[in-house]
């Protein structure tokens, strides 16, 4: 993230987000911002409110209290890739990525289509059924079809669960080249040691509140870990000492 990104007003910001189930608190106060170009890791125990935030940030579910806003003049909704793949087996990359285009409303699809190919590295593979691919490249074409409106802000709930090293090095050499293009991305994972990696900053979730927002060596900081630990190890102490 270039220091230009950092201090442009925020891309997204998150104000009081609350939600419940019942008497289930999901999600508690959440307030965040992102910048243009920044990755952002959410990280927390099961049953965090990791996949309730962000589909609250997506607009498929409605918060109880607060507000998400895009920065001033942002007309392109929010690009939302859950944790399993929405797309359809038996179609072909293209196909698919013609379809959601269309149902996007996406005003030239066919141009649109054949520019997600190329950003996403898909052309040789425009034809192949998607049952028949890889999961790496299936999650690449679920990716493709959360950019198909070009959103400036791309959520992605566990990118990389279901994929090998290799796939997973591929995947993130492609998220991390979206955000050099200005995309915020905010994506949710277990995987403590990726967000460590990979993000910019994370923010630690448990039981729904927001327990921290800083960087990585900044949240071994706070947990007290020595200069062996690894940001795991730091933030499982985080979560002991505050009780979680």
């Amino acid at each position: 993230m270039s220091t230009d990104a950092a201090t442009a007003a925020p891309a997204l910001t998150v104000q009081g987000i609350s939600k419940s189930f019942g008497e289930r608190q999901a999600v508690h106060d959440v307030s965040f911002a992102i910048a243009r170009g920044e990755l952002l890791a959410i990280i927390g125990p099961n049953g965090a409110g990791k996949t309730t935030l962000l589909s609250i940030l997506a607009g498929i579910q409605q918060a109880d209290t607060g507000s998400v806003a895009q920065a001033e003049g942002t007309t392109a909704r929010i690009g939302w890739v859950p944790q399993h793949t929405a797309v359809y087996g038996k179609l072909t990359v293209a196909q698919n990525l013609r379809l959601f285009a269309k149902l996007e409303n996406v005003a030239d699809a066919d141009a649109t289509v054949q520019r997600m190919l190329v950003q996403t590295g898909l052309g040789e593979r425009a034809d192949d059924e998607l049952g028949r691919l890889s999961g790496g490249n299936r999650q690449r074409v679920n990716i493709a079809v959360g950019l198909l409106a070009d959103p400036p802000v791309l959520l992605l709930d566990e990118p990389s669960g279901a994929l090998d090293p290799r796939q997973r090095e591929r995947l993130w050499g492609f998220i991390t080249e979206l955000t050099e293009h200005g995309t915020a991305v905010i994506f949710a994972t277990h995987d403590i040691a990726e967000a460590e990696r990979h993000a910019h900053r994370v923010l630690v979730l448990a039981d729904g509140e927001l327990l921290f927002d800083g960087t990585a060596n900044e949240l071994k900081a706070v947990a007290k870990a020595d200069e062996e630990h690894d940001l795991e190890q730091a933030f499982v102490g985080f979560l002991r000492d505050r009780g979680h």
